[in-house]
């Protein structure tokens, strides 16, 4: 073989190994972003994911429908306080790591629902005689709600929430 020979084929040999490395580095790019964008698009979606949980969240911890879900008759007022607590509670953890997909603006208002519910129970519940029926606990905690704005707090935190998920859509 002549010199011209082999410097032609060392030269396709570099040209073949060179074109396998440029396109290996290009497929290894465009392999790069679809996995990019579907992990982009799997993060939004477990983020609405979150704001549809809390939105349960605030519906379930919502005074009126607690009332209404955990009514029964033969418990004292005492004993629906802390059915009513507990509840909420409960609710309240099952949902905590919900608060990772979601704007701290968003925890902080189901945060601050679940204790200003807690609160008001507390309260209430503190004002009746010891001898009190859970139904005397329930219609004291529905007047509140009809007669105070701040009872509706429920409804402002929905709405809160709505919103951070309609923008990420």
């Amino acid at each position: 073989m002549d010199a011209l020979t082999v410097l032609f084929i060392v030269s396709m040999v570099v040209f073949i190994i060179g074109s396998f490395f440029v396109l290996w580095g290009r497929n290894k790019k465009t392999d790069k972003k679809p996995a990019s964008d579907n992990a982009s698009s799997l993060s939004h979606q477990m983020q609405l994911q979150a704001y549809e949980r809390l939105t349960l969240l605030v519906d379930r911890i919502a005074l009126p429908n607690l009332i209404s879900r955990l009514n029964k008759s033969g418990l004292t007022a005492k004993e629906m306080q802390l059915l009513l607590i507990q509840t909420i509670k409960q609710e309240f953890d099952y949902n905590i790591t919900q608060q990772i997909y979601v704007s701290a603006a968003a925890w902080n208002a189901v945060k601050n629902l679940k204790d200003q519910t807690m609160l008001v129970i507390n309260q209430y519940a503190s004002t009746l005689p010891q001898e009190a029926t859970s139904a005397d606990l329930n219609k004291l905690l529905l007047e509140y709600l009809m007669n105070d704005t701040k009872g509706n707090l429920h409804e402002l935190v929905s709405e809160a929430i709505s919103y951070e998920a309609r923008k990420l859509l």
